[in-house]
């Protein structure tokens, strides 16, 4: 087994980190990864801001909910960048309508999770940790506040890295059986009864946000995280429109 797979295959979301800090010739080469990502049509509509005011730092971790996100050595926001594009069509006097799409977002979102995927990569090949961070999505428009984004872009993922200063168990994964289907979807009679192994598997499993205690099992936890709605979550289609992207087409 090859160097990149053992680091993928033992990935582990790290929340805490050394006050060292991260070199700049490794920031460099994270940096050349993030731009050499795959990107829908050439169009390389995804762009990365590399936090380090303490203020904007603190204000994020307050949006996101996890304090800890502001002692981290690296916060990067991967963000939707598509206001590039449409200046270049405003600087040429051509119209904006077909970019400012939902279609056009879309594949903008997949570029900037790609590229996020495609350095924590690297961070880990380095032997540093990451945590990608999904909370920005909590409150995309005091994320857009607090880092004054312009129209047509939108906060997709955040990602603190840094020396790890934990080290937690290798969280349990759902066997490849049920994630892996052939020319088709395969359903299963009950989800819940398939799972029944993997579920006693993930109770073994000790998060260390909350190190004293085992978690839920995976189908306790699919309760719990969606059988109510997050009524700010919800309403994602209202701050992508206030960015000026066209979640409909009359």
């Amino acid at each position: 087994m090859n160097h990149t797979i053992n680091t993928q295959l033992g990935h582990r979301t790290i929340r805490e980190f050394t006050d060292e800090a991260i070199s700049s010739d490794t920031l460099a080469e994270l940096k050349s990864v993030a731009i050499r990502t795959a990107t829908s049509r050439g169009l390389q509509q995804a762009s990365v801001i590399r936090v380090t005011d303490a203020q904007i730092r603190a204000e994020l971790a307050q949006i996101g909910q996890q304090p800890y996100v502001a002692r981290a050595p690296e916060y990067w926001l991967f963000i939707v960048d598509v206001h590039r594009n449409i200046q270049i069509l405003q600087e040429r006097k051509e119209p904006i309508d077909g970019a400012s799409t939902m279609d056009v977002f879309v594949e903008a979102f997949t570029d900037a999770c790609l590229m996020a995927q495609n350095v924590v990569n690297a961070v880990e090949s380095f032997g540093l940790g990451a945590n990608l961070l999904g909370n920005v999505l909590n409150d995309p428009m005091a994320v857009v506040n607090a880092l004054d984004l312009p129209l047509y872009t939108f906060p997709v993922v955040g990602l603190t890295f840094g020396v790890p200063n934990q080290s937690p168990q290798l969280k349990p994964r759902m066997s490849s059986d049920f994630r892996f289907m052939e020319n088709g979807y395969e359903h299963r009679e009950s989800w819940i009864e398939a799972l029944a192994d993997y579920d006693l598997e993930l109770q073994t499993y000790y998060d260390l946000r909350d190190a004293s205690r085992h978690v839920d099992s995976f189908t306790d936890q699919v309760s719990r995280a969606l059988s109510g709605v997050r009524m700010k979550r919800a309403q994602i289609l209202n701050d992508i429109a206030a960015q000026g992207f066209r979640t409909a087409i009359a």
